[in-house]
């Protein structure tokens, strides 16, 4: 059998219910002891407030106080009592040795045979000299009221021991109860949320303590996972749509070149169409396989010295009777540790990105600020739209007409391979609009050697 409860709250309880047990236990008994010795000291002032009252009585030579008191008795030098109460008329408190060897006040405790019937009775006794002739006073007092008084502080604390602490425990299982209950609502409502996709949220806590602030993290988190999922979901359904159009076409091309055998011409027109769109379709495979591996971490580069004036004009010459622009690079040479492959590739698909927005003019300028390479890419198109300046560097981004297929091969991914070919030569990418051409300028900051 299992003693150990498996829910947190039965652990708790049980836990709470040992701990206010044996703190309880510990403060009975101190109580008890505390009450004990009360009683003992009460005792021990009445026998000194008599013991004084009768020496003072002695000395002055009045023996009848000793025998009006409830219980004492006076002693000769040689221990022979010369007074004693009337209630113990024929007994002795002391045996004469007992009372020669008093030469202190001293209190005793001890079973003597007082009772009319001869059995021992509980008494405590103090002893003290009267005065320099060597009498001693002895006053006693019966232990058997404070006995019961004790037997009846024992009786009651055994009964209320167990009761507090059945009360306690009760209590501390309903304390945590209503603790735990928002744990309880956030378990359900969680069991409850089946999908990312789903609307339902956690309900919120109320207070500033552990729990509130556990349900808003949590109600943090499944925001921000929804909203990733949301991104992987609508990256899926774009890389669907985008392979989509390709792959018909391939179809009707085969198809048509299927069709008309007897056409050679026609049967290369249409297979010229196909490796068209086959290249296509291979450039977003690789360009899929780039994100997937910048967003994996394994995104690698072989870095090398690189003049990057150098390599713009270069792509510049290339660049230009192909995409119709109109490239100016300006800069000084400018040496970094960079992937030469991958820099013509951000190249290239930036220069893709302002011949599909309608720019006819493009401004490269490359300097140096402090360690940092600088990459200035600026068209004289419309520019970005503002609500897609924050958002253009996302997978398969769509903005207005003007710049709806701003992207590498029309793709939608040249600028998500710009920020992760820089992001991979530890470098940034920003977006702004305006000057120098009025159009979107793009900002590549990398690392210089």
């Amino acid at each position: 059998m299992r003693l150990v409860p498996t829910s947190l709250r039965g652990r708790l309880a049980l836990v709470f219910g040992l701990g206010t047990s044996v703190v309880l236990l510990i403060a009975l008994s101190l109580l008890y002891v505390a009450l004990d010795r009360q009683l003992d000291g009460a005792v021990d002032a009445d026998l000194a407030g008599r013991g004084d009252d009768l020496v003072a009585s002695v000395r002055a030579h009045d023996l009848a106080a000793v025998a009006g008191d409830p219980m004492a008795q006076l002693y000769a030098p040689d221990g022979t009592p010369i007074a004693t109460s009337a209630a113990i008329t024929g007994r002795t408190l002391l045996t004469p040795a007992q009372a020669s060897a008093v030469d202190r006040t001293t209190l005793t405790t001890g079973s003597l045979a007082l009772r009319a019937d001869g059995a021992p009775l509980r008494v405590r006794l103090l002893s003290r000299p009267v005065d320099d002739s060597g009498r001693v006073l002895t006053v006693a007092l019966p232990l058997a009221a404070v006995d019961q008084a004790g037997s009846r502080q024992l009786i009651v604390l055994a009964v209320a021991t167990p009761a507090l602490i059945v009360l306690l425990g009760a209590l501390g299982w309903l304390l945590l109860r209503a603790a735990l209950r928002p744990v309880d609502l956030l378990t359900r409502e969680a069991a409850a949320i089946s999908t990312l996709d789903s609307d339902r949220r956690l309900p919120a806590v109320p207070g500033d303590d552990e729990i509130a602030r556990l349900a808003a993290t949590l109600g943090s988190m499944l925001s921000r996972l929804s909203v990733a999922f949301a991104r992987e979901r609508a990256f899926v359904d774009d890389a669907s749509h985008e392979l989509r159009t390709p792959v018909a076409v391939l179809r009707g091309e085969l198809d048509l070149a299927l069709a008309a055998v007897d056409d050679p011409e026609e049967v290369r027109r249409s297979l010229l169409a196909a490796r068209g769109q086959a290249i296509k379709l291979g450039r977003l495979a690789e360009d899929l396989l780039l994100l997937a591996r910048e967003r994996a971490g394994a995104l690698l580069v072989q870095r090398e010295p690189v003049d990057v004036t150098d390599l713009a004009r270069s792509e510049a010459r290339a660049l230009g009777p192909v995409t119709g622009l109109d490239l100016d690079v300006r800069g000084d040479p400018v040496i970094v540790e960079a992937d030469a492959v991958r820099l013509r590739q951000v190249l290239t698909n930036l220069a893709a990105n302002s011949a599909a927005a309608g720019a006819t003019a493009v401004r490269v300028t490359v300097s140096l600020e402090r360690d940092l390479l600088r990459l200035e890419w600026a068209d004289d198109g419309p520019g970005f739209p503002p609500g897609l300046l924050d958002t253009a560097f996302e997978r398969f981004v769509r903005g207005d007409a003007a710049r709806g297929a701003a992207t590498g091969a029309g793709l939608g991914l040249g600028l998500s391979i710009v920020r992760a070919v820089v992001t991979a030569h530890d470098g940034s990418a920003h977006l702004t609009n305006g000057p120098p051409l009025g159009g979107a300028v793009v900002t590549v900051l990398l690392p210089a050697s």
